[in-house]
């Protein structure tokens, strides 16, 4: 055969960042034409990303639209890939993650009868609802793919455990990837409060809420544990860059607006996003990838979730599961600020998601399937 021709799909502000190096890699392999489909399940938050990593989309589905349904999401997905997979006509279609993007995504490739490769496979709560509807996806997925991507060794177990035996590949994850190219020592922000922040002598908290299953009473109790925090202890900062949903905004300005020293921003991009973790005091976040990406610059984080689909950081000592309840909020971001010792003992812990290689080992693994190169070797955390 010629050149391979993959097509890497996806949609939101996360994929994109953990997207974007592999396409760039892909881009870069002689064996390999890569083009880019982008569903804009995100617009601004997705296009932010594409233009820190300087990438253009080869097709945009420019699918977003107000308050938008999971169904919606989905149909609308489907039907713009329809066309474009029947004017490209790849040979493989790489899907990232969980999101909704990514299950129609990889939907539309079974419908074509077109490979798929599933990066960031493998990672499970065993709970459809948590996180909704991310748990679902992956699952479904999982059934679809026929590549598998996986960050972790734990990853590969529980595709394994699913009957899954085949093409399996230990990358490490592709977001350690995009942060060796995004944090600088020297770094400017173009948000101006980030520039005026004292990192040195005050402990800033950088905190992320935006999970569907959080939406409500979840988000009420961990607001109001956030003020409380910040009321209590005259050296913390905490920075909110928030959620364009608007039931995240109206709940993040009905319980944290009008604080001193709690800072409400706009979403940042993926360059503005990383330099703040990487000048932070510690991370407070329902997000997935804040999980991975933290704990490599050395930050500890406090998941605002009753579970997690990356328990290797957990077992690692990088991140802790503090709930959403009130009282366990507080109490675990207070021992944080408080207790040199318990920061330390997270702070220095290794982070097992990856060297900054996964791009490459994906790219060869995709060589390799199609009979152009050798098996890349697994990566396996020290």
């Amino acid at each position: 055969m010629g050149k391979i021709r993959v097509m890497s799909v996806f949609g939101t502000r996360p994929e994109a960042i953990k997207m974007a190096p592999l396409v760039k890699e892909l881009r870069s392999r002689e064996e390999i034409e890569s083009i880019c489909c982008v569903t804009a399940q995100h617009r601004e938050m997705l296009d932010s990303v594409m233009e820190v990593f300087e990438l253009t989309a080869d097709r945009d589905l420019d699918i977003m639209s107000p308050r938008q349904t999971l169904s919606a999401i989905t149909t609308k997905c489907i039907n713009g890939m329809d066309d474009v997979i029947e004017d490209i006509k790849p040979d493989l279609i790489l899907v990232h993650g969980d999101t909704t993007t990514t299950f129609a995504g990889a939907l539309s490739a079974f419908y074509h009868k077109v490979r798929v490769g599933h990066v960031e496979a493998g990672l499970r709560t065993y709970d459809k609802y948590s996180p909704y509807p991310e748990e679902m996806n992956r699952k479904l997925v999982t059934a679809i793919a026929d590549l598998y991507f996986c960050p972790t060794v734990n990853n590969r177990r529980n595709l394994e455990a699913e009957g899954i035996r085949d093409n399996i590949f230990i990358t490490g994850n592709t977001v350690i990837d995009a942060i060796h190219t995004t944090v600088k020592a020297d770094y400017q922000f173009t948000t101006p409060i980030l520039n005026e922040l004292d990192y040195e002598n005050r402990k800033i908290v950088l905190v992320t809420c935006h999970r569907r299953e959080n939406y409500g009473e979840p988000m009420r109790e961990i607001f109001t544990a956030l003020r409380t925090l910040a009321e209590k202890h005259e050296d913390v900062e905490l920075v909110y860059p928030v959620h364009l949903s608007p039931v995240v905004q109206e709940a993040a300005q009905t319980y944290l607006g009008g604080m001193e020293r709690i800072h409400l921003i706009e979403p940042l991009s993926a360059n503005e996003m990383h330099n703040l973790m990487a000048r932070c005091y510690m991370v407070m976040t329902d997000s997935g990838g804040l999980q991975e990406e933290a704990p490599s610059l050395g930050k500890p984080v406090l998941v605002l979730r009753k579970e997690t689909e990356r328990p290797e950081a957990v077992e690692a000592g990088t991140v802790k599961l503090c709930g959403v309840k009130y009282d366990d909020v507080l109490r675990m971001a207070e021992e944080l600020v408080t207790d040199r010792a318990a920061y330390d003992a997270m702070a220095h812990a290794v982070n097992p998601y990856g060297d900054g290689h996964a791009c490459k080992r994906i790219a060869d693994a995709i060589l390799w399937f199609y009979g152009k190169g050798d098996r890349p070797a697994d990566y396996l955390a020290r």
